[in-house]
């Protein structure tokens, strides 16, 4: 929201804001506890949290609690969250949200626990849903001793009202499902007591922990306060009212409570035309953004590459539905034939903030000046009709992917032949972006559907949306991480550090998935991994038998082997043990070229993410902002409502994660 440089406005806004808002009803403060062994690493953890947490904060936020697990793939993950029964919808949601960004911390620690003052959250490596007690788990916490008074007798007193107070709320709620909130007032401070007990436990369990809690806390008087934070319940007792719920209403006259009101409807009226006013703004200031993001790029993009709107829009007949050759995160690609009878395809882009006018602008300068057979070439754009459009050179067999993976046996068109054609035009086009065009440019999201087929099957790249030049006197460039799970660098994913070897590794996958005839799922482990098949074979000395059986044993066994273990080694853990593309292209090409055995397998590993690592236990954080494809297949995934088996698994679907919901603390470098 934008702030009014009236001083007036500003005064009148503190003036509002002080009288008619209390503070949030849950102290934030969160108590962080992480078991104290490892279960594999960081990066085991990631991707099936990632997952639950989705599910339990949908859980959440229809009933204030949830209990979901992940069965498979390992590691089992078992989650619960509950918010407080005093908390608000927007409150809850909000201490959820907070209690789901600080949890990461705890990796690969087998287990942890969050405790707001209005919610819990914890995960753990076994089933945990019905457990009151564990004693190297519970634990408390007390306030700084005699800070309500020095005098012994007063003291005293303060913890016999205390006690009361905590016998109050375990009694009650141990008969009220779970939860009671209790205030003793008079004498020297006021004492508030909360009891909660998760939802997952009978009543003798919650009476069980709840007594176990209340001893314990008791304890801390006369400190100020005091937790006790159990595996199966909370309770808490404070001078400070943490909960507007156990204020009494001043017993006021008739008037005074219609006053109130009065003021509550003022309050509301104020602040409903601060919105108003406040959104008329925002949306003037956003169209003014917006046709300076326009100005911006007509000024950048080279005059010659400058299609008429109206001409694309007629080319594709307004961008009739019939003319859709596919849809992508950037936007939906249309046939186009222009007056001549040039057939093209459009790129339909939807944009209005500077992110979205950067990603337009550096897809055009980058393949503007990028001539290879086998790279998409880029004929122009159009930026001063209502929306920006590419216009890209038409490929009429589509992308690898639908060839490849496709279920109208198109599959059958692909010969050993041409897919080691496909693989080597690849490797070529890549070679050619990263230094073979005299400039290194990293594509950062190389994968089948990616590569376009023109009539005669030749690969082509296409999709630049993503792409980064990186300076020849620069190893790498520390960016946002974008791209496609199961096509990323281990080391890119985790460090945000870039480099031609994050396009070497997809480019590994890319050459398994063709030769196998199978998609490398996301989250998948064992020999369901296309990836840990291929190699358990080549362990095997019988690597061969991972390629397609679609080929039906028609193909060269030398090339095949070959072919695979340059996909092994492009996929290896340590970027330093990956070859460059330029080595790739010799050894697919140059028969008497040796091709060194993988050291590595290809699954991830925090141990081995690089071959020349220095030990680093800092922590910085990535942001996963791109627009993920995420293939939950291979998961089996349960809550207290609804189940997922892993013999059905959910459909593939595209996720957008936010900073808020997916950034979290993880080991590696800062630069």
């Amino acid at each position: 929201m934008p702030i009014p440089q009236n001083p007036k406005w500003v005064f009148l806004i503190f003036l509002f804001f002080f009288f008619f808002f209390s503070p949030f009803l849950s102290d934030p403060r969160p108590v962080l506890l992480c078991g104290s062994s490892n279960r594999g690493t960081i990066l085991d953890f990631l991707p099936n949290f990632i997952v639950v947490m989705d599910n339990l904060t949908e859980e959440v936020d229809e009933s204030g609690w949830s209990a979901v697990s992940i069965l498979s793939p390992a590691p089992q993950i078992y989650t619960f969250a509950q918010c407080f029964s005093f908390l608000s919808h927007n409150d809850c949601i909000a201490c959820q949200t907070e209690g789901r960004t600080e949890l990461p911390r705890c990796f690969p620690a087998d287990s942890g626990r969050i405790y707001l003052d209005g919610c819990y959250l914890r995960y753990d490596t076994h089933e945990f849903f019905e457990e009151p007690l564990n004693r190297n788990l519970d634990t408390v916490k007390c306030g700084r001793a005699g800070a309500v008074t020095s005098d012994q007798y007063v003291g005293r007193e303060f913890a016999k009202r205390v006690y009361k107070a905590v016998q109050d709320v375990t009694t009650t709620a141990a008969m009220n499902n779970g939860f009671a909130l209790a205030g003793e007032k008079g004498g020297v401070e006021a004492v508030y007591a909360v009891a909660q007990c998760w939802k997952k436990l009978t009543p003798d369990s919650c009476r069980k922990c709840l007594t176990n809690a209340a001893l314990k806390v008791s304890m801390c008087a006369p400190a100020s306060e005091g937790t006790a934070m159990n595996v199966g319940c909370y309770l808490r007792y404070s001078t400070e009212n943490f909960s507007r719920n156990v204020t009494e209403l001043p017993k006021e006259s008739g008037a005074t409570i219609v006053g109130v009101t009065i003021v509550g409807i003022l309050a509301a009226i104020i602040l409903t035309m601060l919105a108003l006013i406040c959104g008329v703004h925002k949306r003037v200031s956003e169209r003014k953004t917006e046709k300076k993001n326009l100005a911006d790029i007509s000024i950048s993009v080279d005059k010659s590459l400058n299609f008429k709107y109206e001409l694309l829009e007629k080319a594709t007949n307004s961008f009739d539905g019939s003319r859709k050759l596919g849809q992508g995160g950037a936007g939906s690609v249309f046939k186009g034939t222009l007056h001549d009878g040039t057939i093209v395809a459009v790129k339909r882009l939807f944009f209005n903030t500077r992110q979205w006018a950067d990603e337009f602008f550096n897809e055009v300068n980058l393949i503007s000046r990028i001539q290879h057979k086998n790279i998409v070439k880029l004929l122009g754009c159009s930026i001063e009709g209502p929306e920006s459009l590419l216009v890209y050179e038409y490929v009429i067999n589509k992308s690898l992917d639908q060839i490849i993976f496709g279920k109208n046996n198109t599959i059958l068109l692909l010969t050993w032949q041409k897919r080691f054609d496909i693989i080597s035009g690849v490797a070529a086009g890549l070679a050619y972006l990263h230094g073979g065009c005299g400039e290194k440019i990293i594509h950062r999201d190389i994968k089948t559907s990616n590569i376009l087929l023109d009539e005669n099957l030749t690969a082509k790249i296409a999709d630049f949306g993503l792409a980064r030049c990186v300076a020849p006197d620069k190893s790498h460039i520390s960016t946002g991480v974008a791209g496609t799970l199961g096509y990323m660098a281990p080391e890119y994913l985790v460090r945000g550090q870039l480099t031609e070897k994050a396009d070497v590794y997809a480019f590994g996958v890319l050459v398994l998935e063709v030769v196998c005839g199978r998609k490398n799922t996301v989250f998948t482990t064992g020999s369901s991994s296309v990836l840990h098949s291929v190699w358990r074979n080549y362990k095997a000395k019988k690597i061969t038998d991972s390629v397609d059986p679609a080929l039906n044993g028609v193909y060269s066994v030398g090339e095949a082997s070959n072919v695979l273990q340059i996909g092994l080694l492009c996929t290896q853990a340590s970027a330093a043990l990956r070859p460059s593309v330029f080595e790739v292209v010799e050894m697919l090409n140059n028969e008497k070229c040796v091709i060194p055995p993988p050291k590595q397998p290809p699954f991830l590993n925090a141990s081995v993410l690089s071959s020349d690592d220095s030990s680093n236990n800092s922590y910085s954080t990535i942001t996963l902002t791109s627009n993920w494809k995420t293939t939950t297949e291979g998961f089996s995934l349960s809550n207290s409502k609804s189940s997922i088996s892993s013999g059905q698994p959910p459909a593939e679907a595209t996720t957008f994660y936010s900073a808020q919901s997916a950034s979290v603390g993880i080991p590696g470098s800062d630069n």
